[in-house]
């Protein structure tokens, strides 16, 4: 079966029991039977060779026959503090984030933001990682944080900061080939105010293009993140 499944907790021991949503989908749409083999993560970068032994309608238990440690991050290190887009478009971040290997969201509260990252609104996001990364074969889930203004966003940034704004000069990839951890800030539809894009330069951010035309901020995203962890 090649499909994967996400395990809540870390098997404690031989045994393992799926949780519900997961169980229904393999005995409903998987069809699964006693003895089939499924591919589980735990998301802490453990991956399992399952054998089914029990299989219901809303639960389903398992016996690990194999485990291993299976890493498939990026090498470098990528968070994205992003004031997040309307609508589908914060999945459509959230999925080609994780295929593309960044290592943590942060949704950002700047002045012109439109979306406000509420709890309901993490929550959705936190499963949005979760089914990407079954998709995309990644055992480390991509962190989705908690809100954050741009003061605490750069009271904990690395060394290497870009913030993405078309007042900057065009990104060399220089900025970012030795270094090991990068913070990319992204604005709102309607941008960062001066006063933001100044305080995050005074606090030593670099400010960067990504050329001459304007994106979408779902667009400066993935560009950004197939820079930095492709590169």
């Amino acid at each position: 079966m090649s499909e994967r499944f996400f395990l809540e907790q870390p098997p404690s021991g031989s045994e393992v029991t799926f949780a519900e949503a997961e169980s229904q989908h393999l005995a409903k749409v998987m069809r699964a039977q006693p003895g089939d083999t499924v591919i589980g993560f735990d998301g802490t970068g453990s991956e399992y060779q399952i054998e089914l032994t029990t299989v219901g309608k809303k639960k389903v238990v398992g016996t690990v026959r194999h485990q291993a440690e299976v890493s498939r991050e990026a090498a470098r290190k990528l968070t994205l503090a992003v004031a997040l887009p309307k609508g589908d478009r914060q999945r459509w971040l959230v999925e080609k984030g994780v295929e593309l290997g960044v290592s943590r969201l942060i949704p950002l509260l700047t002045e012109r933001g439109v979306a406000q990252p509420v709890e309901k609104a993490i929550e959705r996001l936190r499963r949005a990682v979760i089914e990407a990364s079954k998709q995309c074969e990644r055992n480390h889930l991509m962190e989705v944080g908690e809100g954050q203004t741009l003061d605490q966003v750069l009271a904990t940034k690395p060394a290497c900061c870009l913030v993405l704004h078309p007042s900057g000069e065009p990104l060399r990839l220089e900025t970012i080939q030795n270094e090991e951890e990068v913070l990319a800030i992204i604005g709102p539809e309607g941008g960062l105010s001066d006063a933001e894009v100044e305080k995050a330069a005074a606090a030593g951010c670099h400010v960067v293009s990504l050329g001459p035309r304007i994106l979408r901020v779902e667009t400066a995203a993935l560009a950004i993140a197939s820079l930095t962890t492709l590169s």
